[in-house]
């Protein structure tokens, strides 16, 4: 059991009592039946903590608005309570993690789920340089009824695969709810999110910004709840996804944007070698097929604007850096530039529209033998005015700066 002088007084100001090295944080809401036991093991995790590494510790309760007398049974087992009035699993471990006095913030779950001792080696990983080190419970084991099925052989391995793919994070169990973080990486990461996507979040946002992560077994146990479980597999695991698209411009605005506009393109130089009669025979592509490469072109090139202003988004905000193929292009990315190369291509636009009404008219009004001039003259003065309103869009992202590129890459 801990001496109660590493431990900050119930009540109390963490800074007015003995020096805080680590913060054990649990979101709490209406946990009366599993708190003796969570506290317990979380002295012991601190008791052992203590002993390797010569830290003290603290038992931080984040109250998410318990009405069970969560707060007062925690404060008397030597807990400190943090009241966070916003709702939610996020929210909770975020304002947990805010009123931490320590310097490495280790957090859990307060149903008994997790055995916090398991978390004594992701401080020793924290101490040797890791800034987040995460749990896999698929490393340390899951016991019987720990886990719904649905949850370990679906959910968790397709978003965990999902998130790998889109973060190269590397992480083997991007959920486990048993993790660790310096306080300097958790105030650099800048978390937001409120609910149970917060877990994903944080190793999204740690991949981004390059942050150390390194992963230790830890067990999943059945939890000690008489009530049913505040995750909704079906609910969660579409507010995780969603936040992975979000939090991927590249995978959600990017890759759409390649495929439409290279569909596109192959449609117009197969539409129109045919045209020049440089391809003979029957033609694979007619009216209808330039219609759609136009449609396609344009919706290709408006996501691609929405790729570069989400990830600049992002890189505005603090939790990812530019990266080095746009940063090599940041002294050409001005919103000068684009309203130039916009109106340009709106004039070349009219210019083939000039040409269409021309050819139109010396053919005696009739119906033109091919759309492809016209449709080209669209998609041209259609693409020029998105890129004159996406310079605009990037430069308000930036703080109404107009040369946005190069004040992030300096």
């Amino acid at each position: 059991m801990l001496d109660r002088t590493q431990m900050t007084p119930p009540g109390q100001e963490a800074a007015s009592g003995p020096t805080v090295d680590v913060s054990i944080i649990m979101p709490c809401l209406n946990e009366v039946g599993s708190l003796p036991h969570c506290i317990a093991n979380a002295k012991a995790a601190l008791s052992q903590i203590a002993e390797h590494y010569g830290l003290r510790g603290e038992i931080v309760i984040a109250d998410n608005g318990s009405t069970d007398g969560s707060q007062a049974l925690a404060e008397s087992l030597g807990a400190r309570i943090v009241p966070v009035a916003r709702r939610g699993y996020g929210a909770a471990l975020i304002g947990g993690c805010e009123g931490a006095a320590g310097r490495y913030l280790m957090m859990g779950d307060a149903d008994g789920s997790y055995d916090f001792t398991d978390g004594v080696a992701m401080i020793g990983r924290l101490l040797d340089g890791a800034d987040v080190c995460m749990g896999s419970r698929f490393a340390g084991g899951i016991a019987p009824g720990a886990m719904p099925w649905k949850n370990r052989y679906i959910g968790n391995p397709v978003l965990t695969g999902i998130l790998n793919l889109f973060f190269r994070s590397g992480i083997s169990d991007a959920h486990c709810g048993l993790r660790a973080i310096t306080k300097r990486a958790f105030i650099d990461c800048g978390l937001t999110s409120t609910g149970m996507e917060f877990a994903s979040e944080m190793v999204i946002k740690a991949s981004l910004r390059g942050l150390r992560m390194d992963e230790v077994p830890a067990k999943l146990l059945p939890d000690l709840r008489d009530r049913a479980p505040h995750l909704r597999p079906w609910r969660d695991g579409w507010r995780h996804l969603r936040y992975l698209l979000m939090l991927s411009p590249t995978w959600t605005f990017g890759v759409p944007a390649l495929i439409a506009m290279g569909v596109a393109l192959f449609i117009f130089v197969v539409a129109g070698l045919h045209a020049l009669g440089v391809m003979q025979g029957e033609t694979f592509f007619g009216t209808s097929w330039t219609v759609l490469a136009g449609f396609l072109f344009t919706l290709g090139h408006f996501a691609g604007l929405m790729a570069v202003a989400t990830h600049f988004y992002g890189v505005h905000t603090g939790y990812r850096s530019l990266r080095s193929g746009i940063a090599r292009w940041s002294r050409w990315l001005t919103l000068e530039n684009a309203l130039m190369a916009g109106t340009l291509m709106i004039l070349c636009s009219l210019v083939g529209l000039a040409f269409v009404g021309a050819q139109w008219s010396s053919g005696g009004y009739l119906a033109l033998p091919s759309i492809l001039p016209m449709t080209l003259a669209l998609v041209l003065g259609t693409v020029g005015v998105q890129t004159a309103l996406g310079g605009f869009l990037v430069s308000i992202i930036a703080g109404h700066d107009a040369r946005p590129f190069q004040r992030t890459d300096k």
